[in-house]
């Protein structure tokens, strides 16, 4: 649990101060979202070993102190960062892979109890929707206050309501990191 809050202090670290020593996350340790992703990674910590009431704790904990409501089941991978965490609201059955960035006011919810996948390396701009049984692809980008109705091709960019894509960058402009 702590190897993968720290990689999420360090890519939260690499997003807002491009730099990973320690003193950008100590920053990164002060400011606004932070307390939340550790709450949700000890709320998944609490579910994996069938620790219910620590579980139900650190959910609640998430929304009275944070203002951000993230679902007990919801699962993403490691570089998992609220860049700000207010009024931030995730269903219990989204699933996100790893470095998923997300501003403040989103909503990643279910529609007929179908709920949003999102790929690796996704930025989700401030007040976007994202409702449904759809996918992000990997590399993709939602412009602020977007409403994604549809699936969102990998390495595209899309804005509106309803969301279209407005721009795709071509794969090789992205390097995954090794390990």
């Amino acid at each position: 649990m702590f190897q993968l809050i720290l990689g999420d202090l360090r890519a939260k670290a690499a997003w807002c101060y491009q730099d990973e020593r320690p003193r950008a996350l100590l920053k990164v340790l002060l400011t606004d979202g932070t307390f939340a992703m550790v709450f949700y990674r000890m709320m998944q910590w609490a579910r994996r070993y069938r620790l219910v009431p620590v579980e139900l704790v650190m959910n609640r904990l998430n929304s009275i102190c944070c203002n951000c409501i993230i679902g007990r089941g919801a699962e993403f991978g490691p570089g998992f960062v609220l860049i700000h965490a207010t009024g931030v609201v995730i269903n219990g059955d989204v699933i996100g892979g790893k470095n998923v960035f997300i501003e403040h006011q989103v909503t990643i919810g279910a529609e007929r109890r179908e709920s949003p996948r999102i790929g690796n390396g996704v930025f989700i701009g401030a007040g976007a929707k994202i409702i449904g049984a759809i996918t992000l692809g990997d590399h993709s980008r939602v412009g602020a206050n977007a409403v994604v109705l549809d699936d969102v091709p990998a390495y595209a960019t899309v804005v509106g309501i309803p969301a279209r894509v407005v721009r795709r960058r071509a794969a090789s402009d992205f390097v995954e990191a090794a390990g």
